[in-house]
């Protein structure tokens, strides 16, 4: 007989049903079948003795969180790590994942039988004491109970390495997921300080530095990092950018026990627990404030008289070689200062300015933010007069803006020799006048007599000048006399005419 081929317009409907049962089957947990484990008793659904172990799923040793059902010997579906089981609390997750993931991955039955009656123990205290026919309120009891029957040669073993498993597990406390990491700097050396990893006691984890390092190792990565702990750092100034202010971060990876199980169900029977993977988090950090490059100026001078003033030249510069800058690229400005001595001697070269000298004037200079490091000519005002003139510079922590002395190491103060033979200037007194201004006689003095007169101008041609001299002097006299005598004669003649 001849049959019509299938009508086409029933097939799109039919592609659509099949693409939905087959994204339904890929996104469905596996079912595989459980095994048998390790442990003691009747590996039955239902039995007078029970299953006192582990079941395998796979190469996972699970355990039963239901008292009294059925043992899961049927397939069994992974529903991978689950915090939301069945209404256990978080403190009984983390308990059993304990016990299943330290103690639980055995091949060893009295240590299997020991954590199945532990985990049951967590999950329903009341019901692991009855289930099987005890009637009393002792967990020891009820497990020698049943282990009398299912291997009593084991039982005291079994009964003590429960109590002992229990007593541990009740005791994790629930671990708290995430915290923090802090830096710190130190007030005085911003290449030193600290990370403090403040996590759940339980928790390890792995820290990185970048811009540092750990102070004991000198690497910026650190291993098995516990909460609570503070670790000393290293932040060399090297890791500045030109100078530059610089931040140092840390980032932290950390895994604590969940409060989880590896959960796997059974229909109609047991659900049971694997262990579950550590919870992991991260956790990063940096400094709150850029850290400051320190540096150690120093100056250079040379010295001069010019108009009566005294003129600096001033050249500062870095020890190490580096001028920080702040962070829009221009020089911390620093500010120096000098104070000027004036002495009546060139006085000798010191560590210290003599105590019994007081500063005379100031000079005073701020670096240019735009050059840094450079010479600097400052000049002081007119010098009162003569004398020895020498100026002591510093660069003084204390005496610098609060946004610049960061950058000096606590109590810096760096100060120039006394008496530097580049800072050390005379000014001579005047010179004395060419010609020379005769001294009034003392008062009351009596009055010097008067000059002798001058010697002839002309002596005679012949002779000595010595005999001569005598004869002439004489002539002269006469002279003088007859000269006297004959002016008053004529005034007598003169009076008697009268």
């Amino acid at each position: 007989m001849h049959h019509p081929p299938p009508s086409t317009r029933r097939l799109p409907a039919a592609l659509a049903l099949l693409t939905i049962l087959i994204g339904t089957f890929a996104v469905a947990p596996a079912a595989q079948a459980t095994e048998r484990g390790t442990g003691f008793g009747t590996w039955a659904p239902l039995s007078r003795t029970g299953w006192h172990g582990s079941m395998r799923v796979g190469d996972v040793h699970t355990y039963c969180i239901h008292p009294g059902l059925p043992v899961p010997t049927d397939a069994t579906t992974d529903h991978g790590t689950s915090s939301d089981v069945n209404g256990l609390s978080p403190q009984q997750l983390v308990s059993i994942n304990h016990l299943v993931t330290s103690y639980g991955q055995t091949d060893d039955p009295v240590q299997a039988a020991s954590v199945a009656w532990a985990v049951k123990a967590v999950v329903d205290r009341d019901t692991t004491l009855h289930s099987w026919g005890y009637e009393g309120n002792d967990l020891p009891g009820a497990i020698d109970f049943i282990m009398r029957r299912a291997s009593p040669e084991n039982s005291g073993a079994i009964q003590a390495q429960t109590m002992q498993y229990l007593a541990e597990a009740e005791a994790v406390p629930v671990p708290r997921i995430g915290g923090a990491l802090s830096l710190t700097t130190d007030e005085g050396d911003p290449t030193r300080g600290s990370v403090r990893v403040d996590v759940d006691p339980a928790a390890t984890g792995r820290v990185h530095l970048e811009n540092a390092v750990f102070a004991d190792t000198g690497s910026g990565v650190r291993e098995n990092v516990r909460g609570g702990e503070t670790y000393p750092i290293i932040a060399p100034s090297s890791a500045s950018e030109d100078g530059r202010p610089y931040t140092v971060r840390a980032t932290g990876s950390f895994t604590v026990p969940a409060a989880a199980v590896h959960f796997y169900t059974t229909p109609g029977q047991q659900d049971s627990a694997g262990p579950a993977e550590p919870t992991r988090f991260d956790l990063s950090t940096q400094d709150a404030a850029p850290r400051p490059v320190q540096f150690s100026p120093r100056i250079e001078t040379t010295a001069r008289i010019t108009d009566g003033r005294f003129v600096d030249d001033v050249t500062v510069s870095p020890v190490d070689g580096i001028w920080p800058r702040r962070s829009d690229g221009s020089f911390v400005p620093i500010t120096a200062t000098a104070d000027v001595y004036r002495t009546g001697a060139w006085p000798a070269e010191a560590d210290e300015i003599p105590a019994n000298l007081s500063p005379l004037t100031h000079l005073s200079l701020t670096t240019d933010p735009s050059v840094g490091a450079g010479t600097y000519t400052v000049q002081s005002s007119e010098l009162p007069g003569p004398g020895v003139y020498t100026a002591v510079w510093r660069i003084d922590r204390e005496e610098q803006d609060p946004g610049v002395s960061a950058h000096l190491p606590l109590g810096f103060r760096w100060k120039e020799r006394f008496a530097s033979p580049t800072q050390t200037e005379q000014v001579a007194p005047p010179a004395p006048t060419t010609t020379p201004v005769p001294t009034p006689p003392p008062t009351g003095a009596e009055p010097l007599p008067p000059a002798a007169p001058p010697a002839l101008a002309s002596l005679a041609a012949t002779g000595s000048p010595a005999a001569a001299l005598p004869g002439a002097v004489g002539a002269a006299v006469t002279a003088l006399g007859l000269g006297a005598v004959a002016c008053a004669f004529g005034r007598r003649r003169r009076a008697l005419r009268t």
